[in-house]
């Protein structure tokens, strides 16, 4: 059985930080990594090396907003997959010292009535222009236009948590977008349900976030037999490539009394958000979870000969790192175990 591992912000992203590894007790990791072959190859997104790994081609746009749609879309909707999407999700924005920070779902919450009451405002409004926004789960929503916008955006994975100032949309038709931008701004800010929202203490949905526009591909397709995420993009992409996925289990041993010999993609996305937001309190705990869970039972496997190979991937803003184990790999007695900061830095 192989098994490959895709954890993004597996590293922290600031290597200026060092102490935030202190104390970690992360022995089987260290020794995973330390006995695997190392390559580091340009940064991805999530998104995108998915995509890459599903045989996905890039489009004006990776085309995430069609992908998923086979995970959320009404029939009705599925059927007009050749139609040009884009996903536009709720987020909330803040000023700060001349930044606007873009906040998504991953801290707040938002109901499906809220949703669709939101859109129902925005359909109202921007009908005219040839524009349907659907909100078919409550943080995910998409957009279908009359006509395919000569335009390239922004995932919204590469954004959250960050200054938004230079990643609106760019192309021919951006100036059209970045007014849409502004009015959604506008008709959302003294909307009664974001003042309720607000009396309650929770943030305003004050904007949306356009991206991962496309059309749907014709070809989807793995080298895998199973997909096993949380994710949506994840489990979309197993769909649409019609093979088999389950939701993560919690740990590896879980994960091994259910999962057939076969070629497995496993997702553990649950440190990527702690990165987006620096969360170091909640990251290193997670981090420290994982090593209990998933790294110990995993390393106990290689060991056994229960996993053929195991390869570790993980994303971050500086580069994709791969790190590939087989069970004759663990005899390499000269590779050394090294920190986690040690790879940060390569």
């Amino acid at each position: 059985m192989n098994l490959h591992l895709l954890v993004p912000g597996l590293l922290w992203p600031d290597n200026e930080i060092p102490e935030i590894y202190n104390d970690l007790s992360l022995s089987a990791l260290e020794t995973l990594l330390a006995k695997s072959h190392y390559t580091k190859n340009p940064p991805l997104s999530i998104e995108a090396w998915l995509c890459q790994a599903f045989g996905v081609s890039k489009q004006q746009d990776w085309p995430v907003a069609p992908i998923t749609l086979k995970i959320d879309g009404t029939d009705e909707m599925l059927q007009a997959q050749d139609e040009y999407w884009l996903r536009a999700d709720p987020v909330h924005l803040r000023i700060e010292n001349n930044h606007i920070l873009l906040a998504d779902s991953q801290i707040f919450s938002i109901s499906l009535k809220e949703s669709t009451q939101f859109a129902d405002m925005l359909n109202q409004s921007f009908s005219k222009d040839g524009l349907l926004f659907l909100p078919f789960q409550p943080d995910r929503w998409y957009v279908r236009t009359d006509k395919v916008p000569r335009l390239q955006t922004h995932l919204l994975s590469e954004v959250a948590g960050k200054n938004i100032n230079q990643q609106l949309p760019i192309g021919e038709d951006s100036r059209v977008w970045h007014n849409l931008f502004n009015e959604i701004q506008m008709l959302l800010h003294d909307h009664p349900l974001n003042q309720a929202r607000e009396i309650r203490g929770d943030l305003a949905i004050n904007s949306i976030w356009f991206w991962g526009g496309g059309v749907m591909p014709k070809h989807i397709g793995a080298c895998y037999d199973q997909v096993w995420s949380d994710d949506p993009f994840g489990r979309a992409l197993a769909v649409a490539s019609k093979i088999p996925h389950q939701p993560l289990f919690e740990t590896a041993r879980a994960w091994q009394q259910t999962a057939k010999p076969g070629h497995h993609l496993v997702i553990i996305d649950s440190l990527a958000n702690k990165t987006h937001y620096k969360n170091i309190y909640e990251w290193r705990q997670c981090l420290s979870s994982l090593e209990n869970n998933w790294f110990k039972p995993l390393f106990t496997a290689i060991k056994a000969g229960k996993i053929t190979q195991l390869t570790i991937t993980t994303l971050n803003d500086d580069g994709v790192r791969n790190f590939k184990l087989t069970r004759s790999n663990l005899w390499k007695f000269w590779r050394r175990t090294k920190s986690l900061l040690s790879y940060a830095k390569n």
